[in-house]
């Protein structure tokens, strides 16, 4: 007799949509079949089981400019429990001079014992360590540490690395057996684009978008992925929202390239004019930027045909306060959406525009999972670790800040109307969320030790 058997749903397995029970011993899905014995059950009547979402892109109480993102560690990863996603990886962001290994026990120390959800990290290179051999000498350490991916900039006068940097440390993370996770923009045509806009007296919002072209992403993903292509590194490209991009990055898998990219909620679902028609336009300001609706549409046919195989959030929250400025280059970038992802996308895609379940399932679970080093869950499968949510695919929600647990006191999809909630979120065969309160321990998420297991698999 199992110890917990899920009974009476509909289980999105890797193969396919299957009405069957799942049971869980010692917090790892044991069985799944008909009519299975256990000491404990849950009704799934009506649901759809799936496993626990990840989030691979989230910034948890970011510095930045003397300001803190607001939702915290604790914050951030409940919100994220309440809409199903059970796995977070956040970033470590080396200071000057920091070594690598520093910058990681420091931002464990923060993360440990006040996360609710398990946690990874990415670990960031900015310039100055990428112009340093001691602090490349680094990385191997840090890959043995867990941290199996390295975020890199082409953006951003204190992260930004040129064509050389990247070479160089793109061949000490492959060489490591680690990967590369990429901001893709040509950043210093940027800066001179803002700058130009700035002289000329204009502050409006739209500037922003105006003045990061969606030709200069495709073609930072496109030299970024031949360079990545030289050293032989695994390449992932963070929150793809222009065709051009998303184009560039289909020629380069052509090609037989280790390349995967991403899109998030917000490139699905809003577009540039969000900056023109709403007197708050300066709250989507993002990078890269909300692009146009032929752009939104390719983000759709992208994640359908499976081009785009991760939908993340890049959950950077900040008050209406802090974004409120007067002209947009001081306006700070980001979006908070870390709780509504898989139901934005199970309602916009699977309801609307006929995404296929498993499709779903994967862009905000298994994939995710498997590209970022997670080998044991992500999917329903026995032997995996026992992440699940019950997502009752009728449950109405209206997207409001007071129906959400971020903490940024706003969202950028509010007012729209859902169909289909996590109903009862269970971590390691424990309930953290049931019927849509939290019910679990704030500071129950562990760590995740991440290893990239083979090339083409990040793992």
């Amino acid at each position: 007799m199992h110890e917990l058997a899920i009974r009476h749903g509909r289980l999105i397995a890797p193969s396919g949509p299957v009405f069957a029970d799942l049971a869980i011993d010692r917090g790892r899905i044991a069985a799944i079949g008909k009519n299975l014995n256990a000491a404990h059950t849950i009704d799934a009547s009506g649901c759809l089981v799936l496993p626990g979402g990840v989030d691979c892109h989230v910034h948890l109480q970011m510095q930045l400019n003397g300001l803190t993102s607001t939702d915290s560690f604790e914050t951030g990863t409940v919100a994220a429990a309440c809409g199903g996603t059970t796995t977070v990886i956040d970033f470590i962001d080396p200071q000057p001079e920091q070594p690598l290994i520093d910058a990681y026990q420091q931002r464990r120390a923060e993360a440990d014992g006040s996360a609710a959800v398990d946690y990874g990290l990415h670990l960031t290179i900015p310039a100055s360590h990428a112009a340093s051999a001691e602090r490349l000498r680094e990385i191997p350490a840090a890959v043995a540490a867990g941290c199996a991916t390295f975020k890199l900039y082409q953006a951003y006068e204190r992260m930004m690395l040129d064509d050389v940097a990247l070479w160089t440390v793109m061949r000490a993370v492959a060489a490591a057996g680690g990967g590369v996770v990429l901001h893709s923009e040509t950043g210093p045509l940027l800066d001179a684009l803002r700058a130009d806009a700035v002289a000329a007296g204009q502050s409006a919002p739209i500037w922003h978008e105006r003045t990061r072209p969606a030709r200069l992403e495709a073609s930072a993903v496109q030299r970024a992925a031949e360079i990545a292509a030289l050293v032989g590194c695994p390449l992932h490209i963070f929150h793809v929202g222009a065709a051009g991009a998303l184009a560039e990055v289909n020629a380069a898998r052509a090609k037989g390239y280790d390349i995967t990219a991403e899109t998030c909620p917000h490139y699905l679902l809003l577009t540039a004019d969000e900056h023109l028609t709403r007197a708050d336009g300066h709250l989507f300001i993002c990078a890269p930027p909300l692009r146009r609706a032929a752009d939104k549409e390719a983000m759709w046919r992208g994640l359908g045909e499976g081009a785009l195989e991760i939908v993340s959030t890049d959950h950077c929250p900040w008050t209406r306060a802090e974004k409120h400025k007067s002209s947009f280059a001081d306006v700070p970038g980001g979006l908070p959406g870390i709780e509504p992802r898989l139901a934005l996308v199970h309602h916009f895609g699977v309801n609307e525009q006929d995404l296929a379940l498993t499709r779903w399932v994967s862009a905000c679970c298994t994939a995710p999972a498997r590209r970022m080093g997670i080998t044991d869950r992500g999917a329903l499968q026995p032997g995996q670790v026992a992440d699940i949510v019950l997502f009752d695919p009728k449950r109405a929600k209206t997207l409001r800040p007071a129906t959400l647990h971020e903490t940024a006191g706003w969202t950028p999809f509010e007012g729209m109307k859902l169909e289909g909630w996590p109903r009862t979120v269970l971590q390691r065969g424990n309930v953290l969320v049931r019927d849509e309160e939290f019910v679990g321990s704030p500071d129950g998420g562990r760590y995740l030790h991440r290893t990239l297991a083979a090339p083409g698999n990040m793992p």
